[in-house]
């Protein structure tokens, strides 16, 4: 559709359009009418969606220059992406949960050759304990990998994927904000995870592992995309959690502590799962948002992921459903104990429901609602699958509202973005509407969607190789 790049709010008839989703077809014009107001406040409005690009762009604008934003703008200090150089072997330290895995990559003129992984558990004793006992048990596992593969001797550097919030002061440096998930050790917090692990690995003295680089798995995923296609500069998660980061203009950047290179761009975190977490986007916030949030581990924080990922998603359906029945135009006004449960309607069911819409079908949709004990009817399977379908949508232009706003900021003729995440990868109709919004809010802009896996893993040790490059030129200078 082609259309302006900017118009009046009274003008925007164009997006509104653009962006509705089908009408719900029930045989009761009550309900329906019902339904449609309930739902009214989660769709989202042409001029709604212009203001929150300027918002989400204002945002960055904040952010980068060290000033008051909801969003962290984080500097990697990865200056550059893989050039199809990297030889040799590296190492890989994925520690997000309870399980992290240590792998070996051998690269060979930029291509991968040979990949050796083996996974570890981390007990709740170390996950709650002492972070010195973390990071020992880190450093024993990664000997443990080494001597298994009969590297002992070999110099291995070292790629540390640490997925959790931290502020970077270099490409080796990471500095934890806080524990999430299931984590909560003590004496970390304020501390650089990466002197964290070399002392436990120097401790031990039986590797030559050398810990180049610490990232994220949104950085590790544009990394990795830009193996795949050279074209990448954009990277999103969106998966249990979201985040984004892209190659910003290093002029642009002010947080670089330490000697600037003459670098040219850089990989910059959004962080943009805390987008609104200052109230920014408070404007389309809606009781079930606010509900949701209510029931979250973490309060008024998250605000953007709970908008649209697959942590949330199944929940902010659920809440609609619940208050659908409470209205008496859902399952006969009665819900059962399970549809009460927060947590209980999760993603996995909105993305089953969703395959149902595509293939015109109800049987994903029957099978679910039995096993949470309802009574239906087909206007009930109607209403369900309707509801689906507008948060999913939501969800979608919200990620490319975005994605949009990167894209023109990015200013290329041409860009790939890399995605990885249980959420893309599983929900049928995200991906179609990502793409569909993206060519309405960056017209013009020749992009594509790439997926790009694993990211945690291969890009972690591909940075490790890059870091390994800037390393050698710096000291040659």
């Amino acid at each position: 559709m082609a259309c302006p790049t900017a118009r009046p709010e009274h003008a925007l008839s164009w997006l509104d359009n653009a962006i509705k989703v089908e009408p719900l077809l029930i045989s009761d014009d009550w309900r329906r009418q019902q339904v449609e107001a309930a739902l009214s406040r989660i769709q989202l409005s042409g001029a709604k969606v212009m203001r929150i690009k300027e918002v989400f762009l204002n945002e960055m604008e904040l952010g980068i220059h060290e000033k008051e934003s909801s969003l962290q703008m984080e500097n990697t200090y990865i200056p550059e992406l893989p050039d199809g150089t990297e030889e040799g072997l590296f190492l890989a330290l994925d520690l997000g949960g309870t399980n992290f895995r240590v792998i070996l990559l051998e690269l060979s003129e930029g291509v991968l050759i040979r990949e050796e992984v083996k996974h570890y558990h981390i007990g709740e004793e170390l996950r709650l304990g002492c972070g010195e006992k973390l990071f020992d048990f880190l450093a024993e596992s990664v000997s443990d990998f080494v001597r298994s593969q009969n590297l002992t001797g070999a110099r291995l550097p070292l790629g540390f994927t640490f997925s959790f919030p931290m502020i970077q002061k270099g490409l080796d440096v990471g500095i934890l904000v806080t524990w999430t998930k299931s984590f909560n050790c003590h004496n970390v917090v304020g501390r650089d995870a990466v002197q964290m692990l070399r002392d436990a690995i120097n401790k031990r003295g039986d590797t030559h592992v050398e810990v180049l680089a610490v990232l994220n798995d949104t950085t590790g995923t544009l990394v990795q995309g830009a193996v795949l296609d050279k074209k990448t500069a954009i990277a999103l998660i969106l998966g249990t959690g979201s985040n984004a980061c892209y190659m910003e203009r290093a002029d642009r950047v002010q947080h670089w502590e330490g000697q600037r290179h003459g670098e040219k761009q850089v990989i910059i975190d959004i962080e943009w799962g805390a987008f609104g977490d200052n109230g920014v986007l408070d404007f389309i916030k809606t009781d079930y948002d606010r509900k949701v949030d209510s029931n979250s581990l973490i309060r008024n924080s998250f605000t953007f992921e709970k908008y649209i990922s697959g942590k949330y998603l199944g929940e902010i359906v659920r809440v609609v459903l619940v208050k659908l029945v409470e209205d008496c135009v859902l399952f006969g006004g009665t819900a059962s104990d399970t549809l009460l449960t927060s947590g209980a309607f999760t993603t996995s069911f909105v993305s089953l429901i969703e395959q149902d819409t595509v293939d015109n079908s109800v049987e994903n949709t029957s099978e679910i609602l039995d096993k949470m004990g309802l009574s239906y009817d087909a206007d009930d399977m109607a209403i369900v699958k309707h509801v689906c379908e507008i948060v999913s949508n939501r969800a979608a232009l919200l990620v490319s509202i975005c994605t949009a706003t990167l894209l023109e900021r990015l200013d290329r003729p041409d860009t790939t973005i890399a995605v990885d995440g249980s959420l893309y990868k599983y929900h049928p109709r995200l991906k179609g509407w990502i793409n569909k919004y993206i060519r309405l809010l960056a017209p013009g802009k020749k992009f594509r969607l790439l997926l790009a896996e694993d990211g945690s893993g291969k890009g972690a040790g591909l940075v490790a190789a890059i870091a390994q490059r800037l390393n050698q030129r710096f000291s040659d200078t």
